[in-house]
């Protein structure tokens, strides 16, 4: 899978997909710090790419529809320190094997995935 890394993420939610097998960039990486949330939406449309983000604007199904964006994984966790994120991701990406991220949000927390769309 092909995923973009919100700037609000460490380094290490890249390198920690890139270990999984999978297609990783950061917003930081193409130089794309600083850009408003609907950008960064556009260039995940068109890349293909599903975004990994801190920021809950884009859990709001409203704006960011599910079915418009390669998917859209949302981490809701009420400590934000790097060990927390990188545990609730590393349990995310073990869901990837069961579950399609394509057309679907999933809000992460610490204890569970929420996942919505997809029919």
């Amino acid at each position: 899978m092909q995923f973009k890394i919100d700037e609000n993420l460490p380094v290490e939610v890249a390198e920690m997909l890139q270990s999984a097998g999978h297609d990783a960039l950061t917003v930081l990486d193409q130089e794309m710090k600083g850009w408003q949330d609907p950008g960064v939406a556009l260039v995940c449309q068109s890349e293909k790419r599903a975004l990994v983000t801190l920021d809950f604007d884009f859990a709001d199904i409203r704006t960011y529809l599910p079915q418009d964006y390669p998917g859209i994984l949302v981490l809701s966790l009420k400590r934000q320190d790097k060990p927390t994120i990188l545990k609730a991701l590393s349990r995310a990406v073990r869901i990837l094997t069961l579950e399609p991220l394509a057309g679907r949000l999933w809000i992460v927390e610490e204890e569970r995935v929420r996942i919505r769309g997809g029919g």
